[in-house]
C-alpha cells in the first residue's frame, strides 16, 4: 500500500480517506502530525521531519498497517506558532485521530502537549525542553533526549577544548532561557563563567565589541536561524579580534543544507548537537539511503526522529487499538527497533513524560575542508 498522508490544506482529504478505505475495506486509522512547514519555522527541520514520517507510513501501510487498516497522516503547519498548536491539536482531536505526532519546536511542542487533557495520546519527535507539560502525565511520550542532558554533554565538550569564557547571544524565548540555565549552572561549579549577550539589543557589530571586550573564548548561538545567527557568524567570522573564538550552536543550526548555502565556509567548524549514533545499525542504514532519495539530500537527525516517531506509534496503535475510547498507547510496553537504537520510554527524574533515555548525543560540527562532510567531536 501506499503511505497516506493529508496534506496541510483541505484539497483531498475526502479523495485521500475514501482511497484508504477502499484499499482495505475499511477506514483509515488517521494520526495529527505537527511540523513546522512555513516561517518563522524553522522549515527545513519541518520538511524533514515530515520526510521520515511519510517514508515510515508508506513502510507501515506495505507492511499490511495497523490491524489491516492503512496508517494516514493528517498534517497541520505549525509555523513555530504555540497558539496555532493549540488551534491544530483542538482542530485534530475534533477530526477523531488516534494520536498526534511530531514538532520540532520546543515551545510549540509544549502547546501541543495539551493534547492530553484532551485524552489523546502525543509522541514527541524533536523537541527537547525539559517541561513538556506542566504536571506529569501518561499520554505523552519523547524520542529526543530532555535538553538537560543534550546541552550538559555540550557543555562538558566545551570545557574539556579549554573554554572558561562563555558567551552567549540570546533572544527572548522560554527554549533559550531554559538552555542558558543549564549551561550556567554545569559550566560555574567547574570553574568557567558564563555571559549573555542580548542579540537583539545588539547589532552584530556591537555584539563582536561586546564579545572582545569580555575576552571569552567561545560565543554560543542562542538564537533564531536563519537570522540573526548568520549575520552574527558573518560579523565575528569577519572581525580580526575575534580570529582565535570558537562560535557554537548547541540547538543545531548548521545541521541543515540551508545554513551551507547561506554561510559556504565561513559556516564550518561550528559544533553543534545531534542525535545520531556513530555508526548507524542496518535499518538505520536503509532508512537513510531512502530519505536521501526522498530529500535529494542526506537527511538530518530529525528525518530519522520523524521515522522513529511512526514505527513507535504504530507499534503501540496495534498493540492498544486505535479507537479513543481508551488509550491508545501504553508507553511503557512499547519497545521498537529504531534508526538509532531500541527505543523503551521509562520515567525519568524531572520530566513529566514518558521518555526514551536511550537517544545517542553527539557534539559534530561541518569539517572546512569539506563543507558537506560532519567530524564527530565529542559523544554523550
Amino acid at each position: 500500500m501506499a503511505g497516506m498522508v493529508e496534506q496541510v490544506g483541505p484539497p483531498g482529504r475526502d479523495d485521500i480517506t475514501a482511497y484508504a478505505a477502499e484499499r482495505t475495506g475499511g477506514a483509515s486509522v488517521r494520526v495529527g502530525a505537527l511540523a513546522p512547514l512555513t516561517r518563522p519555522g524553522w522549515v527545513q527541520a519541518g520538511r524533514h521531519l515530515l520526510a521520515g514520517m511519510e517514508l515510515a507510513v508508506s513502510e507501515v501501510n506495505d507492511g499490511g498497517g495497523i490491524a489491516g487498516r492503512p496508517l494516514e497522516l493528517v498534517v497541520r503547519d505549525t509555523a513555530a506558532d504555540p497558539r496555532r498548536a493549540g488551534a491544530a491539536v483542538e482542530e485534530l482531536a475534533g477530526l477523531g485521530v488516534a494520536a498526534l505526532a511530531g514538532e520540532y519546536h520546543s515551545v510549540v511542542a509544549r502547546a501541543a502537549a495539551r493534547a492530553h487533557a484532551l485524552g489523546l495520546p502525543f509522541l514527541c519527535s524533536s523537541a527537547v525542553l525539559d517541561a513538556l507539560t506542566e504536571e506529569p502525565t501518561d499520554r505523552v511520550a519523547r524520542l529526543s533526549p530532555p535538553q538537560s542532558h543534550g546541552w550538559q554533554v555540550y557543555a562538558d565538550f566545551l570545557l574539556r577544548a579549554g573554554h572558561e569564557r562563555i558567551a552567549l547571544a540570546t533572544e527572548p524565548s522560554v527554549y533559550w532561557a531554559s538552555g542558558a540555565g543549564i549551561l550556567r549552572e554545569y559550566v560555574a561549579p567547574r570553574g568557567g563563567t558564563v555571559i549573555e549577550l542580548d542579540a537583539r539589543a545588539l547589532t552584530p557589530a556591537g555584539l563582536c565589541d561586546e564579545l572582545a571586550g569580555h575576552r571569552a573564548s567561545a560565543l554560543l548561538l542562542l538564537a533564531g536561524h536563519p537570522e540573526p545567527a548568520v549575520s552574527i557568524v558573518r560579523s565575528v567570522r569577519r572581525d580580526p579580534r575575534l580570529a582565535e573564538v570558537t562560535i557554537g550552536a548547541p540547538a543545531g543550526q548548521p545541521e541543515f543544507a540551508e545554513w551551507a548555502t547561506l554561510l559556504g565556509d565561513e559556516g564550518t567548524a561550528i559544533p553543534f548537537l545531534r542525535y545520531l549514533p556513530e555508526r548507524l545499525s542496518p535499518l538505520g542504514a536503509r532508512v537513510e539511503a531512502a530519505l536521501r532519495a526522498r530529500l535529494a539530500h542526506p537527511p538530518s537527525f530529525v528525518a530519522f526522529e520523524g521515522y522513529d516517531t511512526i514505527a513507535v506509534l504504530a507499534d503501540a496503535l496495534r498493540a492498544g487499538g486505535a479507537g479513543r475510547t481508551r488509550p491508545a498507547a501504553d508507553w511503557s510496553r512499547v519497545t521498537v527497533e529504531g534508526t538509532r537504537g531500541r527505543i523503551r520510554f521509562s520515567r525519568t527524574p524531572g520530566i513529566s513524560v514518558w521518555q526514551w533515555t536511550g537517544a545517542p548525543v553527539q557534539v559534530v560540527d561541518r569539517d572546512p575542508s569539506e563543507p558537506g562532510r560532519f567530524r564527530v567531536l565529542h559523544g554523550g
